[in-house]
């Protein structure tokens, strides 16, 4: 069977869908080939499911760096309602608690572990998974890695070197919105290696802006206060 072929049965198995969305089959077809890639896609485009399918299709751990412990906890809860093999490592968690996870994850218990780009700072978190067979790293919200993302998440550049210390496993950076620059930024950065690049778009159906006129404060908040009403 082929790679996609398997990618699209465990899809149907697992995440209960017929069919990939509009820019899925080609990256996670390139992601499956082991190549190091970046990867834009709007919100709501299924860019999880990109990275997520090919760690249910291999052996060995994919790590998924995400910076919003919120979004992080979202995305596990789902994946184990659907009996997946994951696991979260954050800020959240004591070091006995990380400690026990690791030892998971060289027992080969979970195939997705979600891991905030802070615990990459610790030796003693990076000693540990030198043990781990990881398959992939997934950087999600990648464009922290530019302009003013790394002011938010400092920790986000300092993931090439980690990458480095882990023995250059596969990495496929993903974001929603990244221009040209952001881009060179990211595949710098991480110093991926002959990476693919896909570009799904930015479109955003479900945003739109709309633009009212008024001459006073007053009408300012009175229109305010009308819009949020409706």
């Amino acid at each position: 069977m082929l790679p996609i072929e398997k990618a699209r049965q465990v899809l149907k198995e697992v995440f209960g869908f017929e069919d990939f969305l509009d820019g899925q089959e080609t990256v996670i077809a390139d992601i499956l080939s082991g190549r190091d890639g970046s990867v834009v896609m709007p919100t709501g485009g299924g860019k999880s499911l990109c990275y997520q399918l090919p760690a249910l299709c291999r052996e060995g751990v994919t790590l998924v760096v995400s910076p919003l412990i919120a979004l992080m906890k979202d995305q596990v809860d789902a994946l184990v309602e659907r009996k997946v093999a994951v696991t979260l490592i954050n800020s959240t968690l004591s070091w006995p608690e990380q400690r026990e996870r690791l030892e998971g994850m060289k027992r080969g218990d979970y195939r997705l572990v979600y891991i905030a780009p802070e615990r990459f700072r610790a030796a003693s978190f990076m000693e540990a998974l030198r043990e781990v067979p990881i398959e992939m790293v997934a950087i999600d919200e990648a464009h922290c890695l530019s302009q003013w993302g790394h002011d938010f998440r400092p920790d986000y550049m300092r993931l090439g070197a980690a990458l480095d210390k882990l023995g250059r496993p596969q990495c496929v950076a993903l974001t929603a919105t990244a221009t040209p620059i952001v881009r060179d930024d990211i595949r710098n950065v991480l110093k991926l290696r002959e990476p693919f690049e896909s570009i799904s778009g930015f479109e955003r159906p479900n945003l739109s802006f709309t633009i009212t006129a008024v001459e006073k404060v007053a009408q300012k908040y009175a229109r305010l206060k009308h819009v949020l009403k409706e």
